[in-house]
């Protein structure tokens, strides 16, 4: 595997969950070992934050045994239009 960019994470993120809005922040000063990301899916619907993670782990389950750290917080539509995004 090649190493993960901030936009080849958020591409795969995008097609494996069918997200609507994919937000990656590189935490490694941009080596590619560390990512903080923000996910909005109607995957998510029904789903407790548990359940969430676990989803997110298991569509990337590779791409996260390549890397450091990853951190995620997922919404739905929905909540993210709660919260004041926009997507």
């Amino acid at each position: 595997m090649t190493a993960l960019t901030s936009d080849s994470l958020k591409d795969i993120i995008q097609k494996r969950l069918e997200a609507d809005l994919v937000q990656v922040e590189d935490m490694s000063g941009g080596c590619g070992q560390a990512f903080a990301v923000i996910i909005v899916t109607s995957k998510f619907q029904g789903k407790n934050k548990l359940a969430r993670h676990r989803l997110v782990n298991n569509e990337l389950r590779d791409e996260i045994a390549a890397i450091h750290a990853f951190t995620q917080k997922g919404y739905t539509p929905q909540e993210w239009s709660d919260l004041g995004g926009k997507i």
